[in-house]
């Protein structure tokens, strides 16, 4: 009896310790199902926001390619209708100043802006004397008159064909002792970007930081013009002309809003006395160089896709890029 009870007892013994064994496999097995489960979730949520968020960019993409496309069109509907004595409403030609526009299509919309390059500070016309309205911007900008000096001349010295250095300028000597030596190019720009080859002029400078605008939107390499055209320069850079004051400025805003300037006897009458000093440094009259800024976004609140285009009108029905970089950061 004694030898059956412990050959039961020895059996529910093993029973009961494989019955524990199955539970921890099985538990170890739901465990695994469990992570691969959750593993497949997660990989799956990822790639459906993935493709949610490429769709959105791609979206965008095209949206504000559509708005250099109207900016495009703007330009030549503006340039064939020049000088008309009655504008029918919805049918006035596109400011060229940067005021934006906005155009609405089934998925989204785009804003679109256009600025004649002659309402910019032109890098590769500036002379010494000229160089006062960089001067001028980088100030009113809230940049020391140090490194202020030290932009304008090596501008200047990165232009000029020698290797003569300003007072604050820099030449190849200067730009062969960098850790990642070059020599200075000693001839015009091709983009507003090489400036950042220049000594003193920063990524911050040059784009903005947040805290101070970039001079990006304010200078210019593709316009030969020795003075700013009052029709398409932007309040910054109109305070950077010699004498000009925000009373002025306003004037002037005001003038081109209403009736335009077209004539120079109208800047003369704008500025009064004034315009003795500021002009030499004033001019008016349409570029054929032109920037096109757009932004296209779906939804609210969302970061727009930016691309800026700059494009040359050579004819009735013809124009080339000159230059086109997207993705962009452009104004909002």
């Amino acid at each position: 009896m004694k030898q059956g009870r412990r050959a039961t007892f020895r059996a529910g013994t093993i029973l009961a310790s494989r019955d524990g064994i199955a539970l921890i496999m099985v538990l170890w097995a739901l465990t695994i199902l469990s992570v691969i489960v959750l593993s497949f979730s997660m990989m799956a949520r990822t790639e459906t926001h993935s493709a949610a968020t490429f769709k959105a960019v791609v979206t965008n993409r095209f949206l504000a390619e559509a708005g250099i496309e109207r900016g495009v069109m703007e330009i030549f509907f503006r340039n064939a209708n020049k000088g008309q004595a009655v504008v029918f409403e919805g049918r006035e030609p596109v400011r060229i100043d940067g005021t934006p526009y906005t155009g609405t299509l089934e998925k989204g919309q785009y804003v679109y802006r256009v600025t004649d390059e002659s309402g910019k500070i032109p890098l590769n016309a500036l002379t010494d004397s000229s160089a006062v309205l960089l001067r001028n911007l980088l100030t009113q900008m809230g940049y020391q008159q140090q490194d202020v000096d030290t932009v304008a001349d090596s501008i200047l010295d990165w232009r000029d064909q020698n290797e003569l250095h300003r007072l604050n300028g820099a030449e190849s000597d200067y730009y062969m002792s960098l850790p990642n030596p070059y020599k200075a190019k000693n001839a015009n720009f091709d983009t507003v970007e090489e400036l950042l080859l220049v000594k003193g002029v920063t990524p911050a400078m040059l784009y903005g930081d947040g805290k101070k605008k970039g001079i990006i939107d304010y200078v210019t390499v593709y316009s030969n013009r020795n003075s700013i055209n009052v029709n398409a320069a932007s309040r910054e850079v109109l305070m950077a002309v010699p004498g000009m004051t925000p009373e002025k400025v306003d004037y002037v805003l005001a003038q081109r809003e209403g009736t335009g300037i077209e004539k120079t006897q109208d800047i003369a009458a704008l500025l009064g006395e004034s315009f003795r000093l500021m002009g030499s440094y004033l001019t008016i009259g349409d570029s054929n160089t032109f920037a096109i800024d757009a932004t296209g976004k779906t939804g609210e609140g969302q970061t727009g896709y930016g691309i800026r285009a700059i494009l040359m009108v050579e004819g009735a029905a013809k124009y080339r890029y000159v230059y086109y970089k997207s993705p962009a950061q452009v104004g909002p």
